[in-house]
């Protein structure tokens, strides 16, 4: 096999408490300790396929400018997913599957861009997402993989594992080369220090689900030399091009943030950082009762994202 990280977003941060405060919650932890973040999907070539795991974040979508209040922020735009995708040598025509382990903008936002390729998503994450069509299949989880006990075999050496809680349809690839185990996790972690520590992000729609999923993956991780392979992290492509095996006895150093993270002039619009859903004042929220015209600090107390129903504090604006 052949695996090629596709690096679009950089330079970003992730707060200890947002990549660590599922269940003790974000005010636990150290707050001025950053991560590294980034957006980086990938793709694993073998020889009959070219399949992607997730297709980033819709062209269009708009940069994030991150403040002192910020928990996360994605990175800075370096170029479209398309085109991060053709610097790794594919093009749209050349995909023949997609693998996508959940809903949110930035693992679905261009899946507009592959019409010919069969789409496998869990039931629960299509339905979300309207995906309908001959290409889309909606994944049986009808065999076991290793301590997973619902998973389903794409082609020879790739499963698709059910790994419900960051969303109720949440799911993980593990793609099997030269006796190593590489796992495309999505958003199991923002961070690998999540998984040293055994904490969860602040990100989940269920909590107990979560945490069965991550007993999981670090059970699999102790008992198969495993390549962790983040989508949030530099660490997801720098372990996938050292073919780091991780180590739950041997958390690595923290690698420091060295760049600007502020800074940036805002269009008025503001971003979920989770999902990736631009609330635009100008059109408001109709759907949940936001007439158009609403500015960011009238909207009501408890109002949440209208895609993930995430709270307005994981918003950064754009």
């Amino acid at each position: 096999m052949k695996f090629s990280a596709v690096k679009f977003y950089e330079k970003g941060f992730a707060t200890q408490g947002f990549a660590m405060g599922g269940e003790e919650g974000a005010d636990a932890f150290d707050n001025t300790v950053l991560y590294r973040s980034c957006l980086t999907n990938y793709v694993i070539e073998t020889d009959e396929d070219v399949i992607l795991v997730d297709t980033g974040v819709p062209a269009e979508a708009p940069e994030m400018v991150p403040d002192e209040g910020s928990m996360v922020f994605t990175g800075h735009i370096i170029k479209s997913y398309v085109e991060a995708l053709a610097d790794v040598g594919y093009t749209p025509d050349m995909v023949t599957k997609i693998l996508l382990t959940h809903k949110h903008d930035d693992h679905s936002g261009e899946l507009r861009s592959f019409p010919n390729a069969t789409v496998y998503v869990s039931p629960e994450d299509a339905d979300a997402l309207g995906l309908e069509g001959d290409n889309v299949i909606r994944v049986t989880y009808d065999e076991s993989y290793h301590n997973f006990p619902a998973a389903k075999k794409i082609v020879d050496g790739v499963w698709f594992v059910e790994a419900k809680g960051h969303t109720l349809g949440n799911s993980i690839v593990i793609a099997e080369d030269d006796g190593l185990f590489f796992m495309f996790h999505g958003d199991i972690s923002y961070t690998d220090e999540a998984i040293y520590a055994d904490k969860l992000s602040v990100v989940y729609e269920d909590l107990a689900a979560t945490r069965v999923t991550q007993d999981r993956v670090r059970e699999f991780i102790r008992n198969n030399p495993t390549v962790y392979v983040s989508t949030h992290s530099p660490l997801g492509y720098e372990n996938l091009e050292a073919r780091r095996v991780m180590d739950l006895d041997n958390p690595p150093t923290t690698v420091p943030i060295d760049y600007e993270i502020f800074g940036g002039e805002a269009s008025g619009k503001w971003v979920c950082s989770v999902c990736g859903y631009v609330y635009d004042p100008a059109v408001g929220d109709p759907e949940h009762g936001i007439p158009a015209g609403t500015a960011w600090e009238d909207l009501p107390e408890g109002w949440v994202c209208a895609r993930c129903r995430q709270a307005k504090e994981k918003f950064n604006r754009a």
